[in-house]
């Protein structure tokens, strides 16, 4: 298991080493930085305003959950496994990505919060509302994407984000929709 992780973690290192001489064209660093700020709750908060507003109450108390377990598993698993930011080793050059530093827990990377609680949620949304579900594809892979792309997450941050995110969403559905 040592090895595999070893294997991982110098293909993070590699990708997340290519991104930092990378100089993505400006319609990209935008759409980028618009994503991320999309995962940084208000996006979520406006969806349960909206899903309160049109009496989705059902779906927003499935979302609600999610989000909860999408957090516990965010804070566990950063404490447990303490891994560095991408940042942390080498500047970004291209992009001016400021985090507060207002949680212990968020100095580290595995896995990225900002994906696991845009595929918990967006997984509650799709099953919910399967016309939505290519735009809340997108937005849910955009804002894992630019994770790996600002270099506040390595791959396989994302991906495991991604994918605790879609069963937490998915655990979440089953539970509370009939």
């Amino acid at each position: 298991m040592n090895a595999l992780l070893a294997y991982l973690d110098e293909r993070d290192r590699g990708v997340s080493g290519r991104l930092a001489v990378w100089k993505p064209p400006r319609w990209f660093r935008l759409w980028m930085l618009a994503a991320t700020r999309l995962g940084d709750g208000w996006l979520w908060l406006l969806t349960g305003t909206v899903l309160l507003v049109i009496g989705d109450t059902a779906v927003l108390g499935a979302a609600g959950i999610a989000s909860l377990g999408a957090n516990v598993a965010i804070v566990l698993l950063k404490k447990r496994f303490r891994r560095r930011r991408p940042a942390s080793y080498t500047a970004n050059t291209f992009f001016q990505v400021g985090r507060p530093d207002l949680f212990a827990f968020d100095n580290f990377s595995f896995p990225s919060g900002h994906t696991l609680n845009a595929f918990a949620i967006g997984s509650v949304l799709i099953l919910a509302h399967p016309a939505i579900a290519p735009a809340v594809a997108c937005v849910a892979a955009s804002v894992g994407l630019s994770r790996v792309v600002l270099r506040m997450h390595f791959v396989t941050d994302v991906l495991v984000g991604a994918l605790l995110g879609s069963l937490i969403g998915g655990a979440a559905w089953s539970l509370l929709i009939p």
